[in-house]
């Protein structure tokens, strides 16, 4: 009822009642003021005689409180301000009638003029104070209210609670300081709290969220406090300076994102691929992998090419479930079939590329994480190695169109188990490519792909968000990047363009030196690098060694024979690959120590098979 009332006064309507309320409390204070002063003695003749005089002062009082404009103060906003315009009303009336003392009413003591003034400035204010916390109850009942902490009691912890004080969604609790001076008082009329005690309050207060209120400290240490209670489980928002806000505080402080051509050293590429609707169109076609980073670009790119049907192969349920759901979100014209397996069960391969009568095949599934296939060599080389000859063997027996291999730029002279496994794979693409008249088999190369699962953007961005340290194998580290939606679009260019055998790389300008990208990335987040040149930096960045397997430098190619394509930004790598009869006899050895779980044995077959590193350059890297 009330809330109702509350909401249905327009705001003239409650202009005008304002100013009823203040001529009413005009009146009281002046017939209040008179008893007070011990010369005037108070009966119904008096108030009488004096009623000219207050009618005067009452119509002074509204005309002058509509020229200050008084009632057009709204109560949420009636503080300091509004205080003094009521001083300066009560002070002007109590003038004007003191100057109209004995004129048209008899004459009253003008220390009653004085007490008038003091009490219509009180009780003008002290009746707009009470009705703003009577509405703000009224508004509020039944409101969800956001509870907050503010970590950080200082100036701008105070000017957030006094924001937060009008706010109908959020009701600021108390605060967080580490000045144990401050703690156990109260400050803006909030208590004090130590920093100990966060765990039992977001119980006991029913915390919704803590707000960091501490601009000056640097940005690690927000980092890390940050993460502290993300730790204990609550929502944590770090609140820059209100100087900062509006463009007067530390332009050093201010986050400014990196640039995706700064991390890239080029250009971005997709403006400069051209579609390939054409080849897509109307096709059924399959992507292995299609859960992962990009497979499920992938996905999202063939929808626009309106193909027939898209069949999603992956042995992760979730990252299957979430595909799936999206590219259901994405279209409804489209046929999508959702099949949850390994590309190493050979009958569940044949049957799906039958049964959906394949026209294309993405074989994006792989096991790419170096430090992981590493460490389970067998695992790799069994879902890299025989999962790809799986495939590849069933698609050619089903008669598929194209088959295109996702490859990756550590197949170049590896020095490590995941880029020997992902050669291998090329070299049985290669093998196939020249005994197959139906399917025409192809691979592409390329670089990181920024932003993918397990590559060192989101790690560092962890780093970061943790107050570092930001760790980096070596210092001296290059890496050829590219965006998910580039490497999306060359595997499918590399369809398009296949003509059976090809291994395609895209020229993806200068490598990226690691140091470089962790420091533009340190400095893009708001912080600077503690280094011995700057001790008093935010966030260090720790040299840890190469990790085995890895190189440091990445390359695209492995002989310089290049051909063109009809893109200038595509380039056909011509080399050398094994005979039909080393294919066969390195696969039987490989299956053999597979079979036996011989990890020594399948990386002896790895070193007769496989381009290796030159001496020199593993000599070098193992000395780092």
């Amino acid at each position: 009822m009330l809330y109702k009332i509350a909401t249905s006064l327009t705001r003239t309507q409650k202009q005008c009642l304002f100013q009823f309320i203040d001529a009413i409390m005009m009146i009281v204070a002046m017939c209040a003021a008179m008893p007070l002063n011990d010369s005037v003695s108070v009966n119904g003749a008096t108030l009488a005689a004096a009623a000219p005089q207050i009618g005067v002062m009452l119509l002074a009082a509204v005309g002058l409180s509509i020229y200050i404009g008084l009632p057009q103060v709204k109560l949420n906003a009636y503080e300091m301000r509004g205080v003094l315009m009521t001083a300066a009303l009560s002070a002007s009336v109590a003038v004007l009638g003191a100057a109209l003392n004995g004129q048209i009413a008899p004459k009253l003591p003008y220390e009653v003029f004085f007490i008038f003034a003091l009490l219509f400035l009180v009780i003008s204010a002290a009746w707009r104070v009470t009705l703003r916390h009577c509405v703000m109850k009224i508004y509020r009942r039944g409101q969800s209210r956001m509870r907050v902490l503010i970590y950080g009691a200082g100036q701008t912890g105070q000017q957030l609670v006094a924001a937060l004080r009008t706010d109908n969604a959020i009701q600021p609790v108390g605060f967080i300081d580490d000045n144990p001076t401050l703690q156990s008082l109260r400050v803006a009329g909030l208590p004090v709290f130590s920093p100990a005690r966060i765990r039992d309050l977001i119980v006991e207060r029913q915390i919704d969220r803590v707000v960091l209120a501490m601009p000056s400290i640097s940005q690690s240490r927000q980092a890390r406090i940050s993460h502290r209670l993300r730790e204990i489980g609550c929502e944590v928002h770090a609140l820059p300076s209100f100087a900062e806000l509006v463009g007067e505080g530390d332009l050093r402080k201010r986050v400014s994102p990196v640039s995706l051509d700064d991390l890239l050293g080029r250009n971005r590429l997709e403006s400069e691929l051209p579609g390939v609707s054409h080849a897509y169109s109307g096709r059924r076609i399959l992507i292995t992998g299609a859960g992962g980073s990009i497979g499920s670009e992938l996905c999202r790119q063939l929808i626009a090419c309106k193909p027939q049907c898209i069949v999603l192969l992956d042995h992760s349920e979730l990252a299957l479930y979430n595909i799936d759901k999206e590219l259901r979100e994405l279209t409804t014209n489209l046929q999508i079939v959702p099949v949850l397996g390994t590309v190493m069960d050979d009958a569940k391969m044949r049957e799906v590329l039958s049964v959906h009568d394949i026209d294309v095949v993405l074989h994006a599934a792989a096991y790419k994480h170096l430090p992981l296939v590493e460490c389970n060599a067998i695992a790799g080389l069994r879902n890299n190695v025989i999962g790809t000859k799986v495939i590849a063997d069933a698609a050619r027996e089903a008669g598929v169109e194209r088959f295109i291999l996702v490859s990756s730029d550590k197949a170049v002279r590896p020095t490590n188990v995941m880029g020997a496994s992902k050669r291998l794979a090329e070299l049985i693409i290669q093998d196939l490519a020249t005994r197959s008249s139906g399917t025409r088999f192809s691979m592409v190369r390329f670089g990181n792909v920024l932003g993918s699962s397990g590559s060192v953007i989101p790690l560092f961005e962890e780093q970061i968000a943790r107050g570092g340290p930001v760790t980096l194998t070596h210092g001296a580290v290059t890496r050829y990047f590219m965006t998910i939606s580039e490497a999306a679009r060359l595997v499918l260019l590399a369809g398009s363009f296949a003509r059976g055998g090809d291994v395609f790389v895209l020229d993806m300008g200068d490598p990226v030196p690691i140091a470089k990208l962790a420091r533009q990335m340190i400095e893009g987040a708001g912080c600077s690098v503690k280094d011995e040149d700057h001790p008093d930096g935010d966030i260090e960045i720790q040299i840890t060694g190469l990790r085995r397997g890895e190189k440091l430098h990445e390359e695209l190619l492995i002989s310089s024979d290049m051909l063109t394509t009809p893109h200038t930004k595509i380039l056909r790598a011509q080399e050398s690959y094994l005979s039909e009869i080393e294919m066969a006899n390195a696969l039987k050895d490989l299956r053999r120590a597979i079979t036996l779980l011989d990890e020594e044995g399948a990386k002896a077959v790895i070193a007769r098979w496989v381009e290796r590193a030159t001496e020199p350059e593993q000599a070098e890297e193992a000395m780092l």
